[in-house]
């Protein structure tokens, strides 16, 4: 459960990114030793840092740096990927055209999901069948997002088999028909700058909220702070950027897993700065079609209670995608 917590943990996961394909890595001391760090940060803040995770740091702002080019070009221009339920929900949405609980937010954002080919999924995924949509400018955007995706995806994998041996489980105890073919979902956002006219802090660019699915990736700009985390007592924390790492955080579906042991955390973003800012958001999922309920493990470890909670992951991400978007 969330506790008062008054700053987001940090957390080197090199060792458990070195030994992440044996499944006996629960066996290494310094496996065991960021296992310990990833329970105490999933149980009291359900926001940590991670840094020696692998993904080059060169390529961690390339992706940026693209997004805001992309961001900075005439709005026709962007218009040219815009997003449509015709397109599978994937594609560029116009400021404030999401919406949070029924607020538009303050920002622009391109949507990409792991791609669904007509009849994947059966009736369930129909809405997100579709390729992705890629710019031709900036012109190594699509070359830079797909291996950013695919190193995200492989960090995330091994995240989570430390989370599995967090809880108990076996390291794979994620994976198979929970999360061995994993949807993926990425979005990129740009918050506008604080008008220096406007006196009063900026509009919400993004409603107070918690992620879907399993794992989340944060790759932020490194100058501005503008993700703020809630506490058990109201308290807004500041997720201030620490560069060459990712903020990550827990979501729904993780929280029903574990039968509530570990809470997805609410968080917004409000950007107070004059400067346009980006975030390149990696969400790390189950299997689209998989039943998440309580796990028999985390129900003895909370006491014998379970949750009533349970969901289809790939219902309750369409669920949020059909009431995300004014269009």
């Amino acid at each position: 459960m969330t506790t008062d917590f008054k700053s987001i943990p940090i957390i080197d996961v090199g060792p458990l990114v070195a030994k992440g394909d044996d499944l006996k890595m629960g066996q290494d001391a310094d496996v065991r030793e960021v296992v310990k760090q990833l329970d105490q940060a999933c149980r009291e803040t359900g926001f940590f840092y991670v840094k020696g995770h692998g993904v080059p740091e060169s390529l961690i702002n390339e992706v940026k740096d693209v997004t805001h080019k992309f961001f900075n070009l005439p709005y026709d221009e962007k218009l040219k990927i815009k997003m449509t339920p015709s397109r599978g929900y994937r594609g560029y949405q116009k400021l404030k055209e999401n919406i949070t609980k029924g607020v538009p937010d303050l920002q622009e954002a391109i949507d990409y999901y792991r791609e669904v080919k007509r009849g994947m999924y059966g009736s369930l995924g129909e809405i997100l069948e579709g390729c992705n949509l890629w710019p031709q400018d900036p012109t190594n955007f699509k070359a830079s997002m797909e291996e950013y995706v695919r190193l995200c995806t492989d960090l995330s994998r091994k995240i989570m088999r430390g989370i599995a041996l967090a809880l108990g489980g076996s390291a794979d105890e994620f994976e198979g028909e929970k999360g061995g073919d994993p949807f993926w979902v990425m979005r990129l956002i740009g918050y506008p700058g604080k008008s220096p006219t406007n006196g009063q802090d900026n509009d919400i660019g993004c409603g107070i909220h918690t992620d879907y699915g399993l794992l989340t990736l944060i790759n932020q700009d490194d100058d501005i702070t503008a993700l703020e985390v809630k506490n058990l007592s109201g308290e807004w924390i500041p997720a201030t950027p620490i560069p060459g790492t990712f903020v990550c955080n827990i979501g729904d579906m993780l929280k029903i897993w574990s039968n509530g042991l570990y809470e997805a955390t609410l968080h917004r973003v409000i950007n107070n700065s004059p400067k346009y800012r980006v975030c390149v958001a990696y969400f790390y999922e189950p299997n689209f079609d998989t039943l998440v309920e309580p796990l028999e493990m985390c129900v003895e470890k909370s006491g014998g209670t379970r949750l009533k909670e349970r969901a289809v992951y790939g219902q309750h991400l369409v669920n949020k995608v059909k009431s995300n978007f004014v269009m």
